[in-house]
């Protein structure tokens, strides 16, 4: 056994056997756990995270998606992994994972692939020098805990500066994190190619000003939202050089993307844009760990959905797609993804206003709704604490109020989606919400594993 004070030791079997009454007594906890080992030793995420080569993933969007893609790749080229997969990320749901996965015995290199909350980085760094950070974008998000972009931006960055050895993968068309003034190596990846012929930024973009003489940015080409190809015409400030890229879009569709990155295609089974840019970032990471490409783009293409990230259920004779939307820029994407649509289908909103959801929900007034009025959505079901809210929204951006079919209680809801006479279902959920209804679901068996 390595050498191990009396108070790490209690602190790790405290923590082992919390989370095992969590799981088995709960069914959850991810972070009680965490609170129980730090409470008997604050520095004990230092001691079980020794024997790890850890890989940091960070930003608004995509963290959970994009953890599981370079966890899954590392799995593919035969190294063994440990991830928060659940999305408790945390200091206290970091600490858990590492401390149930601690052995006692053993000295085995291992890597740690972990998901972390933007506001909680500088906590980890202060114990994990990672070999790599990365940061997937910046978007406005719970306006009530984090503030502005920018206000993430110096979270972020105030753990990044404990650990200036530490390589950066950042996503070059976010137009926040170019610039920086860092000791550590960086590297980018973005899009080299448009998606459409789109140059105006949207109205309620994030980010919309040059970060240093404040002219708004102009574009080559936009994604979504304010990624893209920028420059900036007052000062000449511009999108760094992309060392991983993008480089052909050869088709979207409700339920993939095909494209192509650095030269090699690659067909991606989650839709959306956003999902492209988690696959780019996986892609990079693995590379940046020179691991081998096939097994790279062949883990990428066997890469499933799963807790709410388009995550698809069988409920009766159903298709129901599960889809987590937590701010403007990501329901935006999920809207996007809708329209892809071709047949008619069903949509359920479900909107909480709880602590991890973000109190102020005023929010969804930026979100693009109109685009939905002309789809062909046969019903339109709404639920969660803040349903009529959502229902006001959707009344305003024209959708038919026909079509609404409100249910506070998921019985309610998840029977009149049994009784729909359309197939298929999207159902888009704030956190809490696609918690709450997954715990549901799975007490009803339509979800085999919780967590």
């Amino acid at each position: 056994m390595d050498k191990i004070s009396i108070k790490s030791f209690l602190s790790i079997i405290a923590g082992k056997i919390t989370i095992f009454l969590s799981r088995h007594l709960f069914k959850g906890g991810s972070n009680f756990p965490g609170k129980v080992a730090l409470k008997l030793d604050k520095k004990i995420l230092k001691k079980v995270s020794e024997n790890y080569k850890v890989i940091l993933v960070t930003g608004t969007n995509g963290k959970t998606t994009t953890t599981s893609m370079i966890a899954n790749s590392l799995k593919n080229n035969g190294l063994d992994i440990i991830t928060n997969a659940t999305g408790a990320n945390l200091h206290t749901g970091i600490v858990a994972c590492f401390v149930e996965n601690y052995k006692f015995f053993s000295k085995l290199q291992r890597y740690a692939v972990i998901e972390v909350d933007e506001a909680n980085l500088k906590f980890i760094t202060e114990d994990i020098v990672p070999e790599i950070i990365t940061i997937t974008n910046l978007f406005r998000d719970q306006l009530d805990r984090y503030g502005e972009v920018y206000t993430t931006l110096e979270k972020i960055l105030e753990g990044i500066k404990k650990v200036p050895e530490t390589k950066l993968i950042l996503n070059g068309d976010e137009s926040l994190l170019g610039g920086l003034k860092l000791k550590n190596p960086m590297y980018y990846y973005g899009f080299n190619t448009s998606i459409n012929d789109n140059k105006e930024i949207e109205i309620n973009a994030d980010a919309k000003f040059c970060k240093f003489c404040k002219t708004p940015y102009s574009y080559n080409f936009i994604t979504y939202n304010h990624l893209g190809d920028y420059y900036c015409e007052g000062c000449g400030f511009k999108r760094d050089e992309l060392k991983y890229y993008v480089d052909n879009i050869i088709d979207l569709t409700p339920e993939s993307s095909s494209v192509t990155i650095n030269g090699r295609a690659l067909n991606i089974n989650q839709a959306g844009v956003y999902n492209i840019y988690n696959a780019l970032c996986s892609y990079a990471i693995s590379k940046e760990l020179a691991l081998e490409e096939d097994k790279i783009i062949e883990s990428l293409e066997k890469q499933s959905s799963s807790f709410g990230r388009q995550e698809i259920l069988s409920i009766e004779d159903k298709k129901v797609k599960i889809i987590l939307v937590k701010n403007p820029a990501g329901f935006n994407q999920a809207i996007d993804t809708l329209c892809l649509n071709k047949e008619s289908f069903s949509t359920a909103f479900l909107l909480n206003d709880n602590y991890a959801d973000g109190r102020d929900v005023s929010w969804i007034w930026d979100v693009d709704f109109e685009k939905l009025k002309d789809l062909p959505i046969q019903d339109v079901f709404i639920s969660g604490i803040r349903m009529y809210d959502m229902a006001i929204r959707l009344k305003i951006a024209g959708l038919n109020k026909n079509s609404f079919i409100i249910k506070q209680e998921y019985k309610d809801l998840t029977d009149s989606i049994i009784n729909s006479e359309n197939n298929t279902v999207y159902v888009l959920a704030t956190y809490t919400a696609m918690i709450n209804y997954r715990k549901y679901l799975h007490s009803k068996g339509y979800i085999k594993e919780l967590w």
